[in-house]
This record gives C-alpha cells, sequence and structure tokens, in this order.
C-alpha cells in the first residue's frame, strides 16, 4: 500500500478527516462534544479572491472535502429536491438515501478512489445519470416516483465512475479549443460582412477537425456540418458524454445529485431548498477549493515495463497504435500554449460562477502537476491525454442508453483520454468490459476500421498493443 494510500486508511479508522485546519472560518474556543459535521470549517471566496488563501490551502481544503463523508448536520440529503432541483415528497429515513436516484454516496471518494483519491471507481459504484430527476425509484408501479413502465435499463443511464488525475490540464486544452473555434467563428462574420458573400470556415484546432460552419453576410450561421461539438463550439471535456465545460460545473452537479449537498451557486445564498434545515451546504469557496483539488491531480503517465521483453513489446505496440488508426481519435498528444489556470474559468454556465461574478480571478501554475513535459516547435507544452475531445459515432454495441442526455445522441460518445486509464478499470462508459481488448473490440461507428484493424492482428501484435496500453497508468504515490 502506498504512503498516500496508508495515510488515508489510517484516517479513515481513526476519524481524522475532519476539516479543522484547512478553511479561513475563524476557530471556535469551544470545543464540540458529541458528533459533529464531517466539514467543521467553510472556505471563503472573499478571502481567496483577496489572496489571503494559499495555493496550498485551498488545495488541502478541497482534498478534505473530497474525502469527507458528509452527514445530516452538514446538510447531506435533500429530502424535498429531486437532484435536478424540482420538488418532490417529503423522503427522510429510511427513504433518505436511494441507489438509483440519489442521493446515493456521502462522500466524493466513495467512488473515486481507483487507484487513488480522485482516480476512477468500480462497478460497485456505478451511477444512473438522469434517475435523478425521478423522485424516488422503487420500481412499485408509481409513475410519478418512477414513470411509466421503467425498469432498471431504461430509468437512467449507467456511467461507471470517471477518473480526475490530470483534469487541469484536460479543462485547459479545452478553453483553448474552444476559443479558437470562436475565433474562427468571429473571423469569418467579418469576412462574410465585409464581402457581402456567405463564408465557409473550416473549424480546425490543435490539429481536430470538427467540421465547418457557413456564415451569412446578414450574420446568420449555418452549424449543419458542425461535428463532434454542440453548435456553440464549446468543447465540454467532462463526462462520458461531454457533457459538461469545466470542473466546477461537474462538481456542482455531483454535489446535489450524490450526496445532497447543494452549494450557494446553486441553491443561492441562505436559502433551503430542499427543506433540511441546512444553509450554504457548501460555499462559493469550498467549490472552488474542490475545482483546485481535483485541477492539480498529477498528470497519469507513461510507465515503463520491468523486462526488455514487455519494453521491446511496448515499442512495437505504440507504433501498432498508430498503424491500426487508434491514434486518429485517440491524439496522443494535444499542443497546450499555456499552463496557466484560472478559476472561475472563461466558459461556465449561467449556474455556476463566473469570472464577472469575482473581483479577481485565481491563477496558477500547473507546471508542478506534469512530469516529462516536452514542447513543439512553437513552444506549445506537448500534453500526453491520448484524447481529441471531441465526441464520435460510437457504433450499436455502445448504443447502450435508456435516455438522451443534454440532446447528445445516444450513440455518440466522448474520445476516451486514455492516460492513465490502465490504472482504472474496468473500461467503457458503463464498466462492462473488464480487459482492454473488450473494450476494443466494443468499438463500432467511426472506429469500426481501426476496431477490425486490432481485431485483424496477429496474437502477438495484438498484445504487444495492449503491451503499451497497459503503460498509460497514474503513478504510484
Amino acid at each position: 500500500m502506498s504512503r498516500w494510500l496508508s495515510l488515508i486508511f489510517i484516517a479513515c479508522l481513526t476519524g481524522t478527516l475532519g476539516l479543522a485546519g484547512s478553511s479561513q472560518v475563524p476557530e471556535t474556543s469551544t470545543p464540540m462534544i458529541g458528533e459533529e459535521p464531517a466539514i467543521t470549517r467553510h472556505m471563503s471566496q472573499a478571502d481567496i479572491e483577496a489572496g489571503n488563501v494559499s495555493l496550498d490551502e485551498l488545495i488541502a481544503h478541497g482534498r478534505d472535502l473530497f474525502m469527507a463523508s458528509f452527514n445530516s448536520l452538514d446538510g447531506a440529503g435533500r429530502p424535498e429536491q429531486t437532484g435536478k432541483g424540482a420538488p418532490r415528497q417529503r423522503r427522510e429515513i429510511p427513504d433518505n438515501f436511494n441507489r438509483i436516484s440519489g442521493p446515493d454516496a456521502n462522500a466524493c471518494m466513495a467512488c473515486h478512489n481507483l487507484p487513488a483519491v480522485g482516480g476512477g471507481g468500480d462497478n460497485v459504484a456505478n451511477v444512473f445519470l438522469l434517475a435523478d430527476t425521478f423522485p424516488f425509484v422503487n420500481f412499485d408501479g408509481d409513475p410519478v416516483e418512477n414513470g411509466p413502465n421503467n425498469t432498471l435499463k431504461t430509468i437512467g443511464n449507467e456511467r461507471n465512475t470517471p477518473g480526475m488525475f490530470g483534469s487541469g490540464f484536460i479543462e485547459l486544452l479545452a478553453r483553448e479549443m474552444t476559443a479558437d473555434m470562436h475565433a474562427i467563428r468571429s473571423s469569418a462574420l467579418a469576412e462574410a460582412r465585409i464581402s457581402g458573400r456567405p463564408v465557409t470556415a473550416a473549424l480546425v484546432t490543435k490539429g481536430v477537425r470538427f467540421g465547418s460552419l457557413v456564415v451569412s453576410p446578414d450574420g446568420s450561421i449555418d452549424t449543419s456540418a458542425v461535428e463532434g461539438v454542440n453548435d456553440d463550439l464549446i468543447i465540454r471535456p467532462f463526462h462520458q458524454k461531454g457533457a459538461a465545460v469545466s470542473l466546477r460545473e461537474f462538481t456542482n452537479n455531483a454535489a446535489i445529485h450524490h450526496h445532497g449537498m447543494l452549494s450557494v451557486e446553486q441553491a443561492g445564498e441562505g436559502e433551503d431548498p430542499d427543506a433540511d434545515g441546512h444553509v450554504n451546504e457548501l460555499t462559493v469557496g469550498d467549490i472552488t477549493a474542490l475545482a483546485v483539488f481535483q485541477a492539480t491531480l498529477p498528470a497519469p503517465v507513461q510507465v515503463e515495463p520491468a523486462t526488455q521483453m514487455e519494453r521491446e513489446a511496448a515499442a512495437l505496440g505504440r507504433r501498432l497504435f498508430h498503424q491500426v488508426g487508434c491514434a486518429m481519435c485517440h491524439v496522443p498528444e494535444l499542443p497546450l500554449a499555456s499552463l496557466e489556470f484560472e478559476e472561475p474559468g472563461p466558459f461556465n454556465s449561467d449556474n455556476d460562477l463566473q469570472p464577472e461574478d469575482v473581483s479577481s480571478t485565481l491563477s496558477f501554475d500547473l507546471s508542478p502537476f506534469i512530469k516529462n513535459l516536452k514542447k513543439d516547435e512553437q513552444g506549445r507544452y506537448l500534453i500526453p491525454v491520448f484524447t481529441d475531445l471531441k465526441r464520435h459515432d460510437m457504433g450499436e454495441l455502445l448504443d447502450t442508453d435508456a435516455l438522451v442526455q443534454d440532446g447528445i445522441p445516444k450513440h455518440v460518445w466522448l474520445t476516451r483520454k486514455l492516460w492513465g486509464f490502465a490504472s482504472e478499470p474496468p473500461f467503457l462508459h458503463h464498466g462492462r468490459a473488464t480487459l482492454i481488448s473488450e473494450a476494443i473490440l466494443a468499438h463500432g461507428g467511426e472506429a469500426q476500421a481501426p476496431r477490425d484493424a486490432f481485431a485483424d492482428l496477429p496474437g502477438d501484435q495484438q498484445a504487444a498493443l495492449l503491451e503499451f496500453l497497459l503503460t498509460l497508468q497514474i503513478e504510484p504515490d
């Protein structure tokens, strides 16, 4: 067991995962006797903006929140609210938790724990996306609680837990790609107005093609040829569908769905929409700390195999990875112009903190959180993510969702980031593949040709390609 995991295990046993030393709220002189909330202090966003909180303090507070087992004294649970914020009939013990419609977990780390805190999760921690729109799923035939004639397969979309290591770099890449495409659109609008003719603009950023758009002189835009991204041209790099724009959005939504912990951003200052008697359950500063903790989780690495035979096989496997076409979507490296992470991000939704809401954005350098960083000839940092951050048609076998998520077709998925994925089995969006080879063979649609090329390889070459993929790990602490 690694030193980090050992400390976490000891802390869990001794009950020392409270947040007593990680916030800027003054400590009271009177100790609390008996049961107490997991969050004994909250983080002040005003202190963050004033520069009174160091990055290390912010990360530590975010880590403590991520590991905390929220309880009723924190405001955990949402008696009169669904995970989407709609009112529902009051639910208390024994109906305060629901494995399908939620709340379904006490802690972030309860699901995000493989191979360490912040990672992926076993199938036992799978969630049922969009089932939280229902008040209390129990399949008793009540159409209000369960919808008409729903089954376990149709009530929601099953999802395996995604790992968050390296996610700060992922969000930065998405921001730059979004800015690139917005600049292309603005340039086309200006050209169309000046020329008086329609302008077709190819949407290419960091070598990834997202189709094209046509801009008319009157300012109207035809987005029918846009591919792999919403018509607003905003890259959403989180969730298997590519549905969340930022770690902040991801965190705010997960807090209410899984834990019934309502953030001030979602519920409002001093408001108690879930009627549990608690307000300000997660402050704006708490969410900032959680986002920063996840943004600074170290980038995954490529681990060199132990023996010369394995190293030679992995080297061959990397060549085969390109040869069969895997690298067309699982792009090994994407260039990043800046490692400066700003929170809140520029493309957050109206429900999340935005740059105009703060007096000063938090800014910090991500370079300490990645190893063996290389640059291209233009001086850009090459981030080894193995994705194109684009959505693709993945074929019939992966068309498993019962419900449409955010208007994204059910057979369409965001290209999986392969860095670190070998440390986070099982595989695929629902965790149905226990082997990497099973996940590859489940590919279809736009990935049919690479899938077939892999299947046609001799057994020893398939093994070599898999040996290469097994080097993409989360480094042990």
